[in-house]
């Protein structure tokens, strides 16, 4: 049998450079150095420390959001209050003067963000703030709001070890948890050694790589359970981003509950691979349904993926897999011909809001 289109294509540094125009992949295996300057970052904002009674927000969207539900995931069980997070243009209704409210945008110019910053102050919440620049800097620096400066240059989805060690950090700043800075470095120096072993240069039979080649052609359904909840929806929203395809996420157990049955009705549909993100210290009983689920389900999938996480800490094993996912992503688009950087249609949708 001929080999597909995608096996034939080498996923190393040179293949990946004629279609990535703005060195996406430079950005993905700096995740590391990036976990390290967000801490000196968030360590030269001297933020303080400050009681929250009611927990903490994380008003962000895209990218610039998903840092607070991956820090939700390292904190686990050490969290001591709610870490929620807002993704639209206002608070939850239970927020109160209480509540710390951490205000992400990459650009500053996120109009859902702003609002949010503005309705947190209307509600005398504490504010941070965590962008570049743009009218979410200039107004908390008008306010006196603190701002964590996030590394400029690059695509807001890039910035997710920004983002997540703001989150971090803001949460033990207001009494959410605890600081996590030693479990941070911990991450960064196990992560260089993942970005060898999936990085450009691995085989290219690599865990990454082949992730990227059983997916291409298939529209990716991927579930997580507990810690790799969240991971799930990062692996979604880099797919969709970077390899301009759909992908969806959902979550075990409560998939079985409802998705396994549209298993029935795929065919003519396209094909489908169910990824399974799974991880040390997910419940055995959802472990079972993993297995259960990929025995019921296997007819009718393209392809079933399971991969677990690494490491011993929980942010070892977080940023395990959104690096994997990450680099998933880029190959994928590579595999396609598509340019992971652009996003054409996110910037036609701005600027038409902005016209509006």
């Amino acid at each position: 049998m001929a080999p597909s289109p995608s096996e034939t294509i080498t996923l190393d540094r040179a293949t990946i450079s004629d279609v990535d125009s703005t060195d996406q992949l430079t950005d993905v295996l700096a995740i590391p150095e990036h976990l390290r300057d967000a801490q000196w970052k968030v360590e030269s904002t001297n933020l303080g420390r400050w009681d929250s009674p009611a927990g903490m927000v994380v008003a962000g969207m895209g990218g610039s959001a998903v840092g607070g539900s991956l820090a939700r995931a390292i904190l686990g069980d050490h969290a001591v209050r709610p870490i929620l997070a807002a993704r639209s243009y206002g608070l939850p209704a239970w927020t109160t003067p209480d509540t710390t409210v951490l205000c992400a945008s990459y650009s500053g110019d996120t109009e859902e963000t702003v609002a949010c910053y503005e309705a947190a102050g209307m509600l005398g919440a504490t504010r941070v703030v965590m962008t570049t620049g743009g009218e979410l800097a200039e107004a908390a620096r008008r306010d006196g709001v603190p701002v964590i400066p996030a590394a400029g240059g690059f695509q807001p989805r890039a910035a997710v070890g920004y983002a997540t060690v703001a989150a971090l950090e803001v949460a033990a700043a207001c009494g959410a948890g605890p600081r996590m800075g030693s479990e941070i470095d911990v991450a960064a120096e196990h992560l260089e050694a993942l970005v060898e072993e999936w990085g450009p240069d691995s085989p290219e039979d690599s865990l990454a790589k082949s992730i990227a080649r059983r997916l291409n052609g298939t529209i990716p359904l991927i579930a997580g359970a507990g810690l790799t909840t969240p991971i799930g929806y990062r692996w979604k929203t880099q797919i969709n981003e970077n390899a301009k395809v759909h992908a969806f996420t959902h979550e075990l157990p409560e998939l079985d509950h409802n998705e396994i049955v549209g298993w029935g009705g795929v065919e003519g549909l396209g094909p489908l691979t169910q990824v399974f993100l799974d991880d040390s210290d997910t419940h055995p009983r959802t472990k079972a349904r993993i297995e259960l689920t990929t025995k019921l389900i296997c007819d009718a999938a393209q392809d079933i993926i399971r991969v677990e996480s690494r490491g011993s800490t929980t942010a070892e094993r977080v940023f395990s897999l959104v690096l994997l996912g990450d680099l998933v992503s880029l190959y994928l688009a590579i595999l396609r011909g598509v340019d992971p950087g652009p996003v054409d249609v996110l910037d036609r949708l701005k600027d038409e809001l902005n016209g509006s």
